[in-house]
């Protein structure tokens, strides 16, 4: 009875099961659309339109879905109306998952789509299928895409990034031909910035599999940052793995950060060509070449994430450095130097400097509100420099750490004039202005090389040590002297000078005369001292002398760092007795870019109307206002060298 029962059972469920095929067979699944699509209202608000045939392909555990003439709207609140619009819908569902409520979709291929997505200012996202677009579980899992043709667009307004992309396949994949290629070309604006880009890629675009690496080759230009890359993604979601070849170039590096959202210094432009290879949470960029400005550069550096903050290190050399590619970093203007002079010759500007003049120190702003996106760890070095007419640098090495917005520069060193410039620098970025510290130490500079090459001949041997130790409030370098505090310490011993150069400097008129005409000679440098206290900027003469075997220079006066202003008064001790002399003070005043020397002139007519008068009484006694009688007595030199005064 029981068997009877079953056979008859079993019966009814194979007619049914016929009578399901039949009608299938007879009618299609055209009938499913209308159900579908109120199911899919009911489940998300928004339409969804099949206006052509809807087929499938029946198979465990993965059922094929066809569809043509698609169309699903986007939520209300989105710009565009359609988020999808395809010629034809194809995918494979995996019904395991379905049953647990989760749409997976392993492959999906749309012809001609025009697929629009949206991120709205308050964080919903038009791909989320919940009636909110917020919650992320709400969304279509997909494991594979290909696309025939095709647009898709992503807006975000918040973001300031409006992107559309245009998709073609040269050739129709088959089995035989899956990875045919897509060429694809993009426009719009990511971040703010223009936003040109072209390329190929892979035909199947495996979204969430992070185990295939997926084909890229892309051109693009981001502002004013062009990138070149070839290689492989694995995961175009994740991007769990990267190694590709990239060129980087463009104007400065700094505008890499709305790309890279970390800060990176201010440069020239540049140009870098190297290997990016992505590792978990590493990224590195290796085997690198450069070149910034008209400098050289090499090495590696590399970003770890998943601490408070991006840690950035590195390894760069310079085999050939030039100093003026390192005038943005510190924040100076492209040939500051030589525009300063020219703007005080056109402006004839001998005093402060103003709005119309430039300036020496570099007072360009440094963007320290960044410094938090990253901490740092880069070892420097510059193998050679290519000199400046102002400073025969040689050679440079440093480290840079960033942590917290607390950057040092410690140890930093220059080879400069035979000898070397040791200093710690410290910028601490978590106060507005930044709060700065310098501690500088001066090495055996050789007088000599630092003297202009028609003057090297007036100096040898002598050698130049100092300290100064600095402290200052402000965000550019200018500002930061502007309102510093310390000292500045600087000791020149042994060596000889231009004879012809200090009587110069005496005013001794007979004995340039005579060393005009029979050859200048040398004469012993005892040393050199210059001592200043710094307050808000001001630096006061402590101490200033330079003796020699014949005179003695002692100076007095100021230095405004602010103004880039000179004040400065020398008068000479003459040691041995000049019969011709115009002995006056000499004054140096004017500006960083142009200094000014000159001497009394009024001093100078009532020594030389001295002479005409006492010359009307006797020839002979006209002489005696023009004689330095001297001598002045020598310096102590050995207290300053031991550091007393």
């Amino acid at each position: 009875m029981i068997l009877r029962t079953l056979k008859w059972a079993a019966s009814v469920l194979l007619a049914l099961v016929i009578l399901a095929v039949l009608f299938i067979a007879m009618a299609g699944w055209n009938w499913l659309r209308a159900p579908l699509e109120k199911k899919v209202l009911a489940q998300t608000g928004r339409v969804l339109q099949i206006k052509g045939d809807l087929h499938v392909a029946l198979g465990w555990p993965w059922p094929r879905i066809e569809a043509n003439g698609v169309t699903f709207a986007n939520p209300s609140w989105a710009a565009q109306p359609q988020m999808l619009n395809a010629d034809l819908v194809a995918f494979s569902v995996h019904l395991p998952q379905l049953l647990l409520q989760n749409l997976v979709m392993t492959d999906l291929h749309l012809v001609r789509p025009l697929v629009s997505l949206e991120l709205g200012p308050d964080g919903r996202k038009t791909w989320l299928l919940d009636l909110n677009q917020q919650d992320e579980g709400a969304s279509i899992l997909i494991d594979r895409l290909t696309l025939d043709q095709g647009v898709i667009a992503y807006d975000d307004a918040k973001g300031k990034t409006s992107i559309q992309a245009e998709l073609s396949t040269p050739a129709a994949p088959t089995e035989s031909n899956g990875a045919a290629g897509v060429n694809f070309s993009v426009k719009g604006k990511f971040k703010g910035l223009p936003l040109v880009a072209k390329g190929t890629g892979d035909t199947v675009l495996a979204l969430r599999d992070e185990g295939t690496p997926y084909g890229l080759k892309v051109d693009a230009t981001v502002g004013q940052t062009r990138i070149q890359a070839e290689g492989h993604i694995t995961s175009l979601v994740k991007f769990s793995a990267i190694d590709m070849q990239l060129t980087l170039s463009g104007d400065n590096l700094n505008q890499l950060l709305p790309l890279t959202g970390i800060a990176l210094p201010a440069t020239r432009d540049y140009v870098a060509q190297g290997h990016l290879v992505r590792k978990g949470n590493m990224l590195r960029y290796s085997d690198f070449s450069a070149r910034v400005g008209t400098s050289d550069l090499a090495g590696w550096w590399q970003v770890k994430t998943g601490g408070k903050r991006p840690l950035l290190t590195g390894d760069l050399v310079s085999t050939k450095l030039t100093l003026e590619d390192l005038g943005p970093v510190i924040g100076a203007r492209p040939g500051s130097v030589n525009a300063a002079k020219q703007a005080v010759a056109l402006t004839g500007a001998a005093g402060a400097i103003t709005p119309k003049s430039k300036r020496v120190i570099p007072d360009l702003p440094f963007k320290f509100e960044n410094w938090d996106t990253v901490d740092a760890d880069v070892n420097f070095s510059a193998k050679s420099l290519r000199q400046a007419s102002y400073m025969p640098l040689e050679a440079l090495t440093t480290h840079l750490m960033l942590k917290d917005s607390v950057m040092t520069l410690d140890p930093l060193k220059f080879d400069v004039a035979g000898g070397q410039l040791n200093a710690a620098i410290t910028l601490d970025g978590r106060h507005d202005p930044i709060q700065a510290k310098a501690q500088v130490q001066i090495k055996r500079l050789s007088l000599a090389k630092l003297l202009p090459d028609e003057q090297k001949g007036q100096a040898s041997v002598s050698q130049i040590g100092g300290n100064m130790t600095l402290a200052g409030n402000g965000n550019s370098v200018g500002s930061m002297l502007a309102h510093a505090n310390g000292s500045v310490a600087l000791l020149v011993s042994g060596g000889e000078i231009s004879q012809l150069m200090m009587e110069k400097a005496g005013l001794h008129l007979w004995e340039i005369l005579r060393l005009t005409v029979a050859g200048d000679k040398q004469v012993k440098l005892r040393c050199a001292v210059a001592n200043f206290d710094v307050k808000a900027g001001n630096m006061a003469v402590d101490t200033l002398l330079l003796d020699t075997q014949v005179t003695t220079l002692l100076g007095s006066g100021s230095i405004d760092l602010a103004q880039e202003k000179l004040d400065i008064t020398l008068t000479q001790k003459t040691k041995n007795t000049s019969p011709l002399a115009l002995r006056s003070p000499i004054y140096i005043s004017g500006n960083f870019a142009k200094p000014i020397v000159q001497v009394d002139q009024g001093r100078m007519a009532a020594r030389a109307l001295g002479a005409i008068a006492l010359g009307v009484v006797n020839p002979l006694l006209a002489l005696l206002p023009l004689i330095d009688a001297g001598p002045g007595q020598d310096s102590d030199c050995a207290q300053w060298l031991q550091g007393k005064k």
